[in-house]
């Protein structure tokens, strides 16, 4: 069966694609900080969807840590899928650039960036030899357009679709795909704006819109979840 490395997955966008995913048969490696909350999802997976789920509580800043994903996922068959979704905000509620704390910006770039690239170094080898390996780097409409207070999240995810970009051309053996997946009712949204009441979509009605992408497989580049899942009625 086909592996798949989810980082950030214990909840929200990653929990709902690694729920997807396993509905399909993949097996999964999945990160996240919180060990109970990851372990939780891993088990309730393994047991509705019969899959292979290793559950790695861990930073992705930590090249050890990714080094025990890609090797977990080694054991399970190889990589087909390395989604980097496991991202930082810099500042929590969001602040303007003048109030930003640098250590802040240093910390978004080094999960959002630095992370995903060092990810992606380690598994390489593993997706090459993959049949149809794919990488997915979740971006944000706040890489492309200009919000206040988004600026230090915003610049991480701009790094990262170049990075994505770069590696498509880079790999054209690989499909590298750098997803806006639009807004979501996420904990990462309620601790950027505490105060925005507005509704949001839950993470798992833009799913489609990436198993779409590994459906398809269309060209590497960038990609709009809401424009996928409208070209797809």
């Amino acid at each position: 069966m086909p592996v798949a490395i989810i980082t950030g997955a214990s909840k929200g966008l990653g929990r709902a694609l690694a729920e997807a995913l396993a509905a399909r048969g993949w097996d999964l490696v999945l990160d996240a900080r919180t060990a109970e909350v990851l372990r939780e999802t891993a088990a309730g997976l393994e047991a509705t969807h019969g899959t292979r789920v290793r559950a790695l509580p861990g930073d992705v800043t930590d090249a050890g840590h990714r080094a025990e994903l890609v090797a977990a996922a080694w054991k399970l068959g190889g990589v087909d899928l390395l989604v980097s979704n496991a991202s930082a905000l810099g500042a929590e509620p969001l602040l303007r650039l003048e109030g930003l704390p640098l250590e802040g910006l240093r910390r978004a770039l080094e999960v959002n960036v630095v992370a995903a690239l060092g990810l992606v170094k380690e598994a390489l080898p593993l997706l090459r030899a993959a049949e149809a390996g794919a990488v997915i780097a979740v971006s944000s409409d706040a890489a492309a357009e200009a919000y206040e207070t988004w600026g230090g999240y915003g610049a991480s995810k701009a790094a990262l679709d170049q990075l994505a970009a770069v590696l498509g051309e880079e790999e054209p053996g690989l499909r590298v795909w750098a997803v806006d997946p639009g807004d979501m009712a996420t904990d990462l949204y309620a601790a950027a704006v505490p105060d925005d009441d507005d509704p949001r979509p839950a993470p798992a009605g833009v799913v489609p819109a990436f198993l779409r992408l590994l459906d398809e497989r269309p060209a590497s580049g960038r990609y709009a979840a809401p424009s996928l899942l409208v070209e797809g009625r």
